[in-house]
């Protein structure tokens, strides 16, 4: 079969792989649709950063070449011995964390903080860009009648956004500031709009992506290249914001973040980086600010469907291209580089 696999940075081969079959406890998948996301963007630009190099990842068991693809979903078709709360013919969603159930975090339920923590299809395994899967069946979630294939698709990175503010300081009615208004940022300002926000403010330099911003609920958009950020986000909420949400992975926006927070305000990490940044400390000691990461999810995929089929999250507004795996290199991976309209790319599996 066919598999997008990264071999290096700015090295991803379309290339024959042998179709995959599950062993004791794991599920054989028909790939659907399979979103292109900023770490997958990250890793074809400057990586390795997640992708195992030299020494095979200890959950996965696997290292490049591997296949990408993370933000997936598609139809059950095999099960392995020992499964037997899914079914062939299943639409399902995965959920490609590997992590170890052991560690502390493991223990303690927050498996997306596990010691060892790893991704399907950008730490070894099966990935979403190919025309199957094989995971492991605790990773699939059913999928909801009424629910497309493509909104399938859209579960995992609307996920990382629905925990970013669950885990946040955020409280109803507070004000907020998103800077970056790629997929995530997006849905973020739409997880901000369900977790009642009284003022979203967002930060994007890209016109079209301001605009669609303000489509899905931003109460204000600010051109960087324009104005001063920082005080442009104080303008419209006088003190600063409670929250801010750093969605770029750009060092100089680390400290507009911080700087665009009131006192005792929080500004969450959102981004995987490429590069160190850095911010004056006195700016966080002086009014006691926060700052926090945040990594994936966990035990959300539940949550976001349903929002889902109560109108949020919806892949027509988000969707700005759908190409076939050939093209994934240059329709996808280049286009994203290059075309900063663009959105979410979705890969339709062959």
């Amino acid at each position: 079969m066919k598999a997008a696999r990264w071999h290096g940075a700015k090295d991803i081969r379309v290339e024959d792989v042998d179709e995959p079959t599950p062993g004791a406890g794991e599920v054989k998948i028909k790939v659907a649709w399979t979103g292109i996301c900023g770490s997958d963007l990250h890793e074809f630009l400057a990586g390795p950063i997640f992708v195992p190099v030299g020494e095979d990842h200890p959950l996965s068991h696997d290292k490049a070449p591997i296949t990408m693809g993370h933000e997936y979903c598609g139809e059950i078709t095999e099960l392995g011995d020992g499964v037997t709360d899914l079914s062939v013919g299943d639409r399902v969603a995965i959920e490609p964390i590997f992590a170890c159930g052991t560690c502390a975090a493991c223990r303690d339920g927050r498996y997306n903080l596990c010691e060892k923590l790893g991704f399907v299809g950008l730490s070894g395994g099966h990935g979403g860009f190919a025309a199957y899967s094989v995971v492991p069946a605790r990773m699939l979630h059913r999928m909801p009648e009424g629910l497309s294939m493509e909104q399938g698709a859209l579960v995992e990175p609307a996920a990382v956004a629905l925990h970013a503010v669950r885990v946040s300081a955020f409280k109803a009615g507070d004000r907020a500031a998103v800077f970056g208004a790629g997929p995530i940022g997006l849905l973020v300002v739409e997880s901000l709009r369900i977790a009642g926000a009284s003022k979203i403010v967002v930060v994007e330099p890209s016109e079209t992506r301001r605009a669609k911003a303000m489509e899905l609920g931003a109460t204000t958009a600010v051109d960087p290249g324009a104005e001063d950020a920082v005080a442009a986000v104080q303008a419209a909420c006088p003190g600063g914001v409670e929250v801010a949400f750093e969605v770029t992975g750009v060092p100089a926006v680390l400290a507009q973040a911080i700087d665009a927070t009131r006192y005792e305000g929080e500004t969450l990490v959102v981004s995987i980086w490429e590069t160190e940044a850095s911010f004056q400390p006195n700016t966080v000691v002086l009014k006691e600010r926060n700052i926090k990461g945040t990594i994936a999810y966990r035990n959300v995929y539940p949550a976001v469907m349903d929002l889902m089929q109560q109108g949020y999250f919806q892949a027509e507004r988000l969707v700005t291209r759908r190409i076939g795996l050939d093209d994934i290199v240059r329709d996808g991976f280049e286009a994203l580089v290059a075309e900063k309209s663009q959105i979410k790319i979705l890969v339709e599996a062959p």
